[in-house]
């Protein structure tokens, strides 16, 4: 068996490799790396300075020497925020917003390149998704949204999909409950969304009906992301948001197929009781009862 340490090393060369970490022009640009993950981070929307140094995980002396040689060329200005003087924020200039576009356009060109030189693209891409919600795990927010958003959408057909798979009979959404997850929404409801540099890894739902009992539904986590403890921290999510709306009583149906999520429920405090619905894909059903 080949040694563990050597092959995570392996692929740490690789990458550091493949994206010119090391490079001191990055992408050709004639800038390094670090400079350039600043102006990308500012590009994308990340104008708190302290905020763009957290989630860039450098120190403050490191980012104030990156800002400062990008004001040097043009690219960036720093002011003190409008409603605290001690924050600063940054902004890209005119020729900074063009040297953003131009790392996004080579940037894209040597991700698709990779995927292009790779006889199995999708078991590539899958790699690399385990590896990014692994490696920023810490950085994974848990976020409200509206069940009706394309982030949303997104994971609920992925939990959709994989029932498909992993029922013997298949699954047909608009045979169960809510299919359009509408009774999720404030002020009967939440849905909630696991987001990872933006990009969707997980949901679930809490559909309410007013009163003192809700529903638990559509708990789903990407493959990518399973192990990282991302469906107790989506049910946590789920739990808090009953409470705020005087919930005390939780409800849940699933599928013995499903393991994991019985495995989560009975770990969590849910006890198993007699069917409540007439949904015909469930074959288990819980509850929990939740303090204020």
């Amino acid at each position: 068996m080949l040694d563990p340490i050597s092959r995570v090393r392996r692929f740490n060369r690789a990458v550091t490799s493949e994206v010119g970490a090391l490079d001191t022009s990055f992408l050709g640009r004639g800038r390094p790396l670090g400079a350039a993950r600043v102006l990308n981070a500012i590009g994308h929307g990340r104008s708190d300075v302290a905020e763009l140094r957290d989630y860039l995980a450098l120190d403050s002396g490191l980012m104030s020497r990156l800002l400062r040689g990008l004001e040097e060329e043009g690219l960036v200005t720093t002011r003190p925020h409008s409603d605290d003087a001690r924050r600063r924020v940054a902004r890209l200039t005119a020729a900074g917003r063009r040297e953003f576009a131009a790392y996004e356009t080579l940037s894209n060109a040597q991700a698709e390149s990779m995927l292009a030189r790779h006889g199995q693209p999708q078991a590539l891409l899958a790699a690399m998704d385990m590896v990014a919600a692994a490696l920023g795990r810490s950085r994974i927010t848990i976020e409200e949204t509206d069940p009706r958003s394309e982030q949303a959408r997104y994971c609920l057909g992925e939990y959709y999909a994989e029932l498909s798979r992993r029922f013997e009979r298949g699954f047909d959404v608009s045979l169960s409950r809510d299919p359009d997850a509408l009774d999720m929404m404030a002020p009967r409801g939440a849905f909630f969304v696991a987001l990872s540099d933006g990009l969707p890894l997980g949901c679930v739902g809490l559909k309410g009906s007013g009163g003192d009992a809700a529903e638990i539904k559509r708990l789903w986590v990407a493959p990518a992301a399973r192990g990282l403890g991302l469906g107790r921290r989506l049910m946590d999510a789920a739990e808090a948001a009953a409470r705020k709306l005087s919930i005390s009583l939780l409800r849940l149906d699933t599928n013995s197929a499903l393991a994991e999520a019985m495995q989560l429920y009975r770990r969590t405090g849910w006890t198993e009781i007699d069917r409540f619905n007439d949904d015909p894909y469930p074959d288990l059903f819980f509850e929990k009862r939740i303090s204020g």
